[in-house]
C-alpha cells in the first residue's frame, strides 16, 4: 500500500483522533500518502431526539462501516464508545491506542461541583449511564438531553443557562479544554462507557497490511480491556438505551461493572477479578454477576417500557 484512506466523523474531536492515528503512520511509514476521508453518520445527523430514543446499532458507525466494506477506505477510527459490539461480518477491531483517563468531568459556567449547585438545577447529558448515576446521588437534579458535538453542548450550557454539563475527560482534554473543567469524578462515583477513552482502528478483517501498519500503535492494555468491557456488554445486550457503566483497573486488575434503573433509585455494582491472559471470560463473569444479583429484573423493566 502507497495510500492509506482513513475515514472518520467530520466533528473536530473525530477529526482530531483520525489525525492522532494519521500522525503514528506518517512517523513510521515516511513514504505512506494519507488522506483522512469524513463521513457524515446518523448519529450526526438526527440532533433532536436522545440517543436512547433513535436506536443504538452503529449509530455513529454504520455509514463508516459501509464505506469500509466498499472499499472507499482502508481502514476506520472510532471513539471505542461508539463502536457497537458485533461488527459487520468482515470487519474487525485492528488497534487500541493507548487509552486515555476513563473518568466523566463536570463543567458549570461558575466552576461549581456537582454538590454546591441549588436543588432542582438543570444539568446537561446525553447519556442515559450518566443520567442514572447523577440521579442516584442527587435525586433532585433535573437532567436535560443535550446533544452534538462537544463544542455544541458547550455551546448550549451557555445559550440555555444551564447549571453544568457531563462529558468524557478524553474528549475535552484532546480538545485542549481542561480549564474549563469544575470536577472529575472518580470511578468508585460515576463508571464511564464501555471503552471510554480508547481510540480504536476498524478495517477490513483480510487486510493484514493495515494490520502491520498500526502493530506499534495498539496498546496491550487498551485490547484487554476493551475485550474485557465489550464482552460485559454484549453479555448484558446493553447500549445506549440500557444504564451500563464498566471500568477496568489494572492497579489492581479488577473489573467493575454497574447496571443502573432509569431513575438512579436502583444501582447494581460489582467487581470481579480481570484476567489479562482471558479478558473476555472476565467480562462475561462481571455479567453473570449482576445479572444474579438483580440486574436481570432491572434489565427487563427498562426494555419492557422500551416497546
Amino acid at each position: 500500500m502507497k495510500k492509506v484512506r482513513i475515514g472518520t466523523r467530520g466533528s473536530q474531536l473525530a477529526l482530531y483522533q483520525a489525525n492522532v492515528v494519521a500522525s503514528f503512520l506518517k512517523r513510521r511509514f515516511q513514504d505512506l500518502e494519507l488522506e483522512i476521508v469524513k463521513i457524515k453518520t446518523t448519529g450526526d445527523k438526527i440532533l433532536d431526539s436522545p440517543l436512547s430514543k433513535i436506536g443504538d446499532r452503529g449509530l455513529f458507525t454504520k455509514e463508516i462501516e459501509k464505506a469500509l466494506l466498499d472499499n472507499e477506505i482502508d481502514c476506520a477510527v472510532h471513539s471505542l464508545k461508539d463502536v457497537p459490539t458485533e461488527l459487520p461480518p468482515g470487519l474487525a477491531l485492528v488497534a487500541f491506542g493507548e487509552r486515555e483517563d476513563v473518568r466523566d468531568v463536570f463543567i458549570s459556567p461558575d466552576k461549581r461541583r456537582l454538590l454546591e449547585v441549588e436543588k432542582g438545577a438543570s444539568i446537561a447529558t446525553s447519556s442515559l449511564r450518566r443520567r442514572s448515576q447523577l440521579l442516584h446521588l442527587r435525586s433532585d437534579l433535573t437532567l436535560v438531553d443535550v446533544r452534538g458535538n462537544l463544542q455544541t453542548r458547550l455551546r448550549k450550557l451557555q445559550e440555555n443557562g444551564y447549571a453544568g454539563i457531563v462529558l468524557a475527560y478524553a474528549g475535552v482534554k484532546r480538545l485542549g479544554m481542561l480549564d474549563k473543567v469544575s470536577e472529575v469524578f472518580n470511578t468508585d462515583v460515576i463508571l464511564p462507557a464501555v471503552g471510554q477513552g480508547i481510540i480504536a482502528v476498524e478495517a477490513r478483517h483480510e487486510n493484514y497490511e493495515i494490520r502491520e501498519f498500526l502493530a506499534g500503535y495498539n496498546s496491550r492494555e487498551s485490547e484487554i480491556a476493551a475485550l474485557a468491557e465489550r464482552a460485559f456488554l454484549r453479555h448484558l445486550e446493553g447500549g445506549c438505551q440500557v444504564p451500563i457503566g464498566v471500568y477496568s483497573s489494572f492497579d489492581d486488575l479488577t473489573i467493575t461493572g454497574l447496571v443502573a434503573s432509569l431513575d438512579g433509585e436502583i444501582v447494581i455494582r460489582e467487581s470481579v477479578k480481570l484476567d489479562r491472559e482471558k479478558p473476555e471470560e472476565s467480562g462475561n463473569v462481571l455479567a453473570q454477576t449482576l445479572l444474579r444479583n438483580g440486574a436481570d429484573k432491572i434489565l427487563e423493566q427498562i426494555r419492557a417500557s422500551a416497546n
